[in-house]
């Protein structure tokens, strides 16, 4: 099985497509890959979710880039987003029956994280790439003091990230930057990709 730096690299942002048609979803992914910065999560929070993260799977597949299932919540929602097309799952928690189900389909698991318990608990289960969620909200800060006494973790800063904030995310020690709605708003993924490259 793959794990995250091999489907990240040294690649800084995961782009979280929610909520968008099909069409529109596409052509963000496409412009994701082609700035070479990123990789794709579709979040599958409805059955149309699942319709948007097929056809985007269908174009990475095409380019060779993973494409993930976002807000992976249940069992049932790991066997759906493989049988999509899904190269790796995403939740905004932790949820060891999830994590279990993912590892068993082939596809790495990346949970969500808010205390030293959880990543602790992560950790224990295997998972050394981790999602700090909400990160807007638990602030740079929280990823600097967390490596104290978890120097080896890979984090990804999920949650209320912007072209204003990467740059000081990135300096506090995250791998790499989850980015929704301010990817999707016009000139987004222009701004977020000079505060990863400035």
């Amino acid at each position: 099985m793959p794990d995250f730096a091999t489907i990240l690299g040294d690649r800084p942002l995961v782009a979280i497509l929610r909520g968008l048609a099909v069409d529109t979803a596409v052509d963000l992914a496409e412009a994701v890959w082609d700035t070479g910065l990123g990789v794709v999560e579709v979040p599958v929070q409805s059955p149309e979710a699942f319709g948007v993260l097929t056809a985007v799977a269908r174009a990475g597949s095409a380019r060779g880039e993973p494409v993930g299932a976002g807000t992976v919540l249940t069992v049932e929602h790991v066997r759906l987003a493989v049988e999509a097309g899904a190269a790796f799952t995403v939740a905004p928690g932790l949820d060891l029956d999830v994590l279990a189900a993912s590892v068993a389909a082939d596809a790495p698991h990346l949970p969500g994280v808010a205390t030293a318990t959880e990543v602790h608990r992560a950790l224990r289960a295997g998972c050394h790439w981790l999602k700090v969620f909400p990160a807007g909200s638990l602030g740079p800060s929280w990823i600097r003091e967390m490596r104290g006494p978890f120097p080896d973790l890979d984090l990804v800063a999920t949650g209320g990230i912007t072209a204003a904030n990467a740059a000081e995310f990135r300096a506090a020690g995250a791998r790499a930057l989850g980015v929704g709605g301010s990817l999707t708003r016009p000139g987004g993924l222009a701004a977020m990709v000079a505060a990863l490259t400035g």
